[in-house]
């Protein structure tokens, strides 16, 4: 059975892409939220949300064309609302990062990039009245879905959602919930021919530059910070900057000094074979296909494995979020983990933590509470500790509902990456979900067991522990 993602690129004889020749994207990436008529506006409108960069951007170039063929400007807008669900101050400072720089790689094709301080799908018609057509991108989430369907009913010309943070659409991927990686991964390869081709950069005929707009000033993300509502609580970090340039030095040095070891050392947190991409994807500051195209033509061992994760791993997230309408809770967990935490309901549990003690990282295991610690101080956990991390948390809570609770929270709260569906996938895969029934035992029953024998059986656990203690006593 293969359990990576195929490099040999052969196309499924029962399904070719439809490109639209015109604008070379593939059609099935391009999808119309309305049926209102094309107006005869003074601009075309890109509401940008979750692809926030300036290349590789499909919904961008294809707004661009749309642009062009109407012979009208292009206008990018962005809304900052506060209170996200579960973002704070870590997170906003991280997007605005990123969007200052952004905005001005669009000044530079040409393009006036308007933000404003509020909610999105409220915001567009208000502020832009007369738009020939509104094209925005794709987001998975419920909050994210909900917004575009607000905002189709209330414009009075068409919204077109095009798909840009994903390398095979969703539906053409598989039109229900992947039962696992298993039944996603074939068709996927089969489809990746149609779908793994660079994406042509166009050039806007009608600048917008000197159009005259209210934006709200990022230009210094500290006072744009200082002007927001937000949650305050968990502060920025220094270990990661937002922006698409960012992400690239990153990408850059993955490929020169680790993809050749990813599978090898891609579970050794002390090694740090890890491209860092997931803050970067989650923000949608670089494409997934770009990251993609640049590991597929690059030499290294380990190429095959990290494409498995970026792309079947990371789809099966995103189709997991986009058919379960229970992403963020216990009622997610497929029939059979249900039952099984039924039948060890009344299992006695050695330890018990509350959620404070949790998130201080005050537990009897120096291992976890390093995970902890890393996630906090950083911004980001190392992969294969997150695995370990929920498990535990299933290990020493209440019960499971309870643990998916607890896990979802303090992911969204402290991790870069948080508020994703790899975040969701991944605090529901530590409760069986995308998995098999294991030995049974106490507590998980036959949902897969994870302890702190096996961190040391791969790696030199209490050096990662002692390396987190030392950048902890750093920054304190």
């Amino acid at each position: 059975m293969c359990t990576c993602i195929e490099l040999k690129l052969m196309a499924d004889k029962n399904f070719i892409a439809t490109w639209d020749t015109e604008i070379m994207i593939q059609r099935e990436r391009i999808q119309r939220l309305n049926s209102k008529p094309m107006m005869n506006g003074d601009y075309v409108i890109y509401w940008m949300q979750a692809s926030q960069r300036a290349e590789y951007n499909h919904a961008l170039e294809y707004a661009i064309t749309q642009a062009n063929d109407l012979d009208k400007p292009l206008l990018v807008f962005f809304g900052i609302m506060d209170a996200y669900p579960g973002a704070n101050e870590r997170h906003y400072h991280f997007m605005l990062e990123g969007l200052r720089e952004t905005q001005a790689a669009l000044l530079k094709r040409g393009i006036l990039m308007v933000i404003r301080h509020e909610s999105p799908e409220q915001a567009v018609p208000g502020l832009f009245p007369n738009p020939c057509v509104v094209i925005t991108d794709r987001g998975y989430l419920s909050l994210q879905r909900k917004w575009r369907k607000h905002l189709a009913c209330r414009i009075k010309c068409p919204l077109i959602q095009v798909e840009s943070d994903i390398i095979v659409p969703v539906e053409q991927a598989l039109e229900r919930e992947a039962y696992s990686a298993a039944s996603l991964r074939p068709r996927i390869n089969r489809l990746l021919p149609n779908y793994l081709v660079p994406l042509e950069k166009r050039r806007l005929k009608n600048k917008s530059i000197d159009m005259r707009f209210e934006s709200f000033d990022i230009s210094n993300t500290d006072n744009a910070i200082a002007k927001l509502d937000i949650d305050r609580s968990v502060k920025k970090v220094d270990t990661f900057h937002g922006g698409t340039s960012q992400a690239k030095k990153h990408l850059t040095h993955f490929l020169k000094y680790r993809l050749d070891h990813y599978s090898q050392k891609s579970n050794d947190p002390n090694f740090n074979a890890l491209s860092n991409m997931s803050p970067y994807l989650h923000f949608g500051q670089i494409s997934p296909l770009y990251v993609a195209l640049q590991v597929y033509n690059s030499v290294g061992e380990g190429k095959a494995d990290y494409l498995e994760q970026l792309i079947v791993r990371r789809e099966l997230a995103i189709n997991f979020v986009y058919y379960n309408p229970n992403y963020a809770s216990f009622a997610s967990l497929p029939n059979w983990v249900k039952g099984n935490f039924r039948t060890h309901a009344k299992d006695k549990r050695e330890y018990l933590y509350t959620l404070a003690q949790l998130e201080a990282a005050d537990t009897h295991d120096p291992y976890w509470n390093a995970c902890q610690l890393e996630m906090v101080i950083t911004g980001k956990m190392h992969g294969y500790m997150r695995m370990y991390w929920g498990k535990k948390i299933l290990e020493w809570t209440s019960s499971p509902q309870r643990a998916y609770k607890i896990a979802c929270y303090l992911n969204d709260k402290y991790e870069l990456d948080g508020r994703d569906p790899n975040g969701y996938a991944g605090v529901a895969w530590c409760l069986g979900k995308h998995d098999r029934p294991w030995s049974q035992r106490p507590v998980f029953g036959n949902v897969r067991y994870m302890n702190a024998n096996g961190l040391k059986r791969k790696f030199d656990v209490d050096a990662y522990v002692a390396k987190i203690n030392k950048y902890g006593n750093y920054m304190a």
